[in-house]
């Protein structure tokens, strides 16, 4: 079984993506902010980060350079607000691929699939 993180301060993208990934059998666990990601990131065996970048405390770039130190975990970046300079950043971070909000969740889950092979 894989274990998934979403980090999303939106309740709704959170539900969203974790009822299309439990009946899946992914492990999905949860942070609303960059700090929750950052910590969760460095307690958990993680199999992917599907991370925002617009979230309080620290947004998802600065976990993602945070975590970046010590783990090369896949990351899916989900954002509502994707400028040509966060795209970018997130890719010198080493992202797997960038979704902008709205996004269907199927095309997550081939992502996800993708990145398992």
């Amino acid at each position: 079984m894989k274990t998934v993180l979403i980090a999303d301060d939106d309740p709704i993208t959170v539900k969203k993506v974790t009822e299309s990934l439990e009946p899946r059998e992914y492990t999905v666990l949860t942070a609303r902010n960059g700090q929750e990601c950052l910590e969760l990131a460095q307690q958990d065996n993680l199999d992917v980060i599907i991370l925002d970048v617009i979230m309080p405390v620290m947004n998802g770039l600065e976990a993602l350079e945070e975590i970046r130190k010590s783990s090369d975990v896949p990351v899916i970046i989900l954002s509502a607000y994707g400028n040509p300079e966060q795209i970018e950043k997130a890719r010198e971070l080493g992202i797997e691929c960038f979704l902008n909000k709205p996004f269907d969740t199927e095309i997550l889950v081939e992502m996800l699939e993708f990145i398992f092979l």
